[in-house]
């Protein structure tokens, strides 16, 4: 638990000193870099391939032609997940009709939240699935691809809802580098994220 601490505290830190100098110029490319072969590359999202709220397999190969904005939640959340969502909410009606924008929210919980469980979630919250995906993986995976999100996620029996996570909403290029976020538990941070996703079209998809 300390260490889940420490770690959670760490990536808030690092995510304040790089909002720090978003203002101007591209988006920064968060996350600490790696040396391979003896030069320094960014963090990427690694490779992942499940199956989302149609029992289709989807990966993040399939996102490569868009930008996407990433969350981790489970249906049966008491806490933070219902404020994310209405926030995750707003950025899919702000460019609902922009097909260069996914939205892909992952389930912790994918003992409960089957694939149905997950299609009957996105027919209440009234959404296009082809455009936001609710993705389904084993539980095995689902804690570490979140902390390549630098999203902190983990069973904890003991808390509301048996699980603990952060609420952030994570801006994802589309080589898979996270440029942005925000804390979906603070709706005044959303009219932010939804300038850098602009932002970032801009960069990703230069006008001729």
């Amino acid at each position: 638990m300390k260490f889940k601490f420490l770690f959670f505290v760490a990536i808030s830190a690092m995510f304040v000193a790089c909002k720090s100098d978003q203002n101007s110029g591209p988006l920064p490319y968060l996350g600490k870099q790696k040396m391979v072969d003896g030069e320094a590359t960014k963090h990427i999202i690694p490779d992942w391939e499940y199956v989302n709220q149609d029992s289709l397999s989807v990966s993040n190969k399939d996102l490569t032609p868009y930008i996407y904005v990433a969350d981790f939640f489970f249906r049966s959340c008491p806490t933070i997940c219902p404020r994310v969502m209405k926030e995750m909410k707003e950025i899919y009606k702000e460019f609902e009709d922009d097909q260069r924008v996914k939205l892909v929210s992952f389930t912790i919980d994918p003992k409960r939240d089957t694939p149905e469980n997950l299609k009957s979630y996105a027919t209440n919250l009234q959404v296009d699935t082809d455009k936001w995906w609710f993705i389904h993986t084993e539980k095995e995976s689902i804690y570490d691809l979140a902390n390549e999100y630098f999203v902190v996620a983990y069973e904890d029996k003991d808390i509301p809802g048996g699980f603990d996570h952060s609420g952030k909403i994570i801006l994802v290029d589309r080589e898979g580098h996270v440029r942005s976020f925000s804390e979906g538990t603070e709706p005044e941070t959303t009219p932010k994220l939804i300038a850098d996703i602009k932002k970032l079209l801009n960069e990703e998809f230069p006008q001729n």
